[in-house]
């Protein structure tokens, strides 16, 4: 909640998004306010903490059924099974990426983008970047809906005859 409290899901996607492109331009991030990208960058690496712990957690929880019927999804990068299922998205990423994989990438494109100077990555952006997009949509999605805890009931398997 106090990340999707100090900004919105858009601000995170944009910037983000513009944080990354910058890292091939020879032009500083915000030259005005280049500051705010460190804001930025702290509010995101609290939200990968968050999203790792969770992601511990899927096994205890579960996200809250919609209740509204949508035809088409307002959180466009998830699939269907993912949009049913938030924490399939968080439980993907780090399986990919690590907790500190996710850290070196945030603190890479802060670099680049920052520099005057046309950067070349020293790794993949583009795996860390679509994974942490679909971590902010599967986020907002969880506080939208909240949690709730599996009973036992719900783990065991139907009788069959």
């Amino acid at each position: 909640d106090a990340i999707f409290d100090f900004a919105h899901l858009d601000y995170y996607k944009q910037n983000l998004s513009e944080v990354v492109l910058h890292c091939f331009k020879r032009k500083v991030y915000r030259q005005e306010t280049p500051c705010n990208v460190f804001v930025f960058y702290t509010a995101v690496y609290s939200f990968l903490k968050v999203c790792y712990c969770l992601k511990g957690k899927s096994k205890k929880w579960k996200v809250k059924e919609s209740s509204r019927c949508e035809a088409v999804f307002h959180l466009s990068s998830l699939t269907k099974k993912e949009y049913d299922n938030p924490f399939l998205v968080l439980q993907k990423a780090f399986e990919e990426k690590t907790l500190q994989e996710f850290e070196f990438f945030l603190c890479e494109i802060v670099e680049l983008s920052l520099s005057p100077f046309a950067g070349d990555p020293d790794s993949d952006l583009t795996t860390p970047y679509i994974h942490l997009i679909k971590m902010l949509d599967a986020g907002e999605l969880i506080r939208e809906r909240g949690v709730e805890r599996i009973r036992k009931t719900d783990l065991a398997e139907p009788a069959t005859e």
